[in-house]
């Protein structure tokens, strides 16, 4: 099975931004859709983001006009930039897939916006 591994996560000041990566070890070509998702302490895991293989992307309306999803299927890759950080952005973040019936997620990212 095609593993998910997230990277970029880290700690950056509140209006700043960072770029998270998922990288799979196989090919995502039949991953339909990606996306990320992500927790925060004490909250209910949500969707933030997921792109097709063909089609529109969704966004969370919490992170509409700040986060953008895209995806390199010759790299077998999923990013999601972040900008304009804020405090409650503060979560793990999730990379996803979805192969046919099969569901596969990343061990997740931690992003902490803090000053």
């Amino acid at each position: 099975q095609v593993q998910l591994v997230e990277s970029g996560g880290g700690l950056v000041q509140p209006g700043g931004s960072l770029r998270l990566s998922c990288t799979a070890s196989g090919s995502i070509i039949s991953f339909n859709p990606m996306g990320w998702y992500r927790q925060a302490p004490g909250k209910e895991r949500e969707l933030v983001a997921v792109i097709p293989i063909v089609g529109r992307t969704n966004y969370a309306d919490s992170v509409k006009g700040r986060f953008t999803i895209s995806r390199e299927n010759a790299k077998n890759t999923v990013y999601l930039q972040m900008n304009n950080l804020k405090p409650e952005d503060t979560a793990v973040y999730y990379c996803y897939g979805r192969t046919g019936y099969v569901e596969v997620w990343g061990q997740g990212t931690l992003v902490t916006v803090s000053s």
